[in-house]
């Protein structure tokens, strides 16, 4: 039962109820004097066949962010954005079916994702950024880096797995079995404040519940081509085994592992993971700005 729930939280990174909150890093919450400062431009790009949502947040070294599955911008990286905005820019998108922006008539696939980021960045003019994915966003985040490495400085990995092998068998037996009444009605709540159309949440779970029951193993060989440099992320109790990301960790040359305690997400401050007065965020954060700072 254990695996069950955690699993869920693989595929549905949803609810931002962190966006309010204080992260009890010893860190002070931004003035809204501070919040006032800082440039912020959204709007829609004509990316491969879809109308991509995409939000730009504060000014200095570009930082593209991909959301977990079944997830917004906001439900994955609410409680980082207004931290990170601080000392960088930031390129936040909804993907293929998420949130706002819209499908195409092609199932959900990584390497499409990848290739839809990498567009996005080239209509923004924006030649080279840091890539951050968490799940399902950091496998695309992955291949990002695979087929487009001139677009990659630096790359965060978190919490993703490359083979079917590096999860319990007990994910992919509630994969297979999934319904959308599993789905908590927060969860759907939520979806629907940023896209008021329960055609499209149905259609977003079915996309999402198809591309994991379809999901195929990276080869060894695809990691070994990754040549930025890469921080990867796994939480103790991750959906992913602590086994696997030291996996990864060997086959990309270079890249840095980080073991955080915490569940899928929950050590960066996710909304469906959060824990009030946890001071995991913070300590994230400080070796995330760490890291792309080097």
């Amino acid at each position: 039962m254990k695996y069950k729930y955690i699993s869920f939280i693989s595929l549905f990174n949803l609810l931002l109820l962190a966006c309010t909150n204080k992260i009890d890093s010893g860190k002070e919450n931004m003035s809204s004097e501070t919040k006032q400062e800082q440039t912020f431009k959204n709007g829609y790009a004509k990316i491969n066949g879809i109308n991509m949502y995409y939000e730009i947040h504060g000014t200095g070294q570009p930082l593209l962010m991909i959301h977990g599955g079944g997830s917004t911008m906001t439900t994955s990286f609410g409680t980082l954005i207004p931290f990170l905005s601080k000392s960088r820019q930031l390129i936040t998108v909804d993907m293929q079916a998420h949130g706002r922006t819209s499908d195409r008539d092609t199932p959900l696939s990584f390497q499409q994702g990848a290739d839809d980021v990498a567009e996005l960045l080239k209509q923004l003019n924006i030649g080279k950024a840091d890539i951050l994915g968490f799940s399902n966003g950091g496998q695309a985040a992955m291949e990002v880096a695979i087929r487009h490495p001139e677009k990659v400085r630096k790359l965060v990995l978190l919490s993703i797995f490359y083979k079917r092998s590096g999860t319990p068998p007990q994910f992919w037996e509630f994969m297979k079995n999934s319904s959308f009444e599993q789905l908590p009605q927060v969860y759907k709540d939520e979806f629907l404040k940023v896209n008021n159309n329960p055609q499209a949440l149905m259609n977003m779970y079915n996309r999402d519940v198809e591309r994991m029951q379809n999901f195929k193993d990276w080869s060894d060989e695809a990691l070994e081509s990754i040549k930025a440099p890469s921080l990867i992320v796994m939480g103790d109790q991750d959906v992913a085994t602590v086994e696997h990301a030291v996996e990864m960790h060997r086959l990309i040359q270079g890249s840095r592992l980080l073991i955080m305690p915490g569940n899928h997400g929950g050590y960066f401050g996710e909304a469906m993971s959060w824990q009030e007065n946890s001071k995991m965020p913070g300590a994230f954060i400080n070796v995330l700005e760490d890291f792309l700072g080097q």
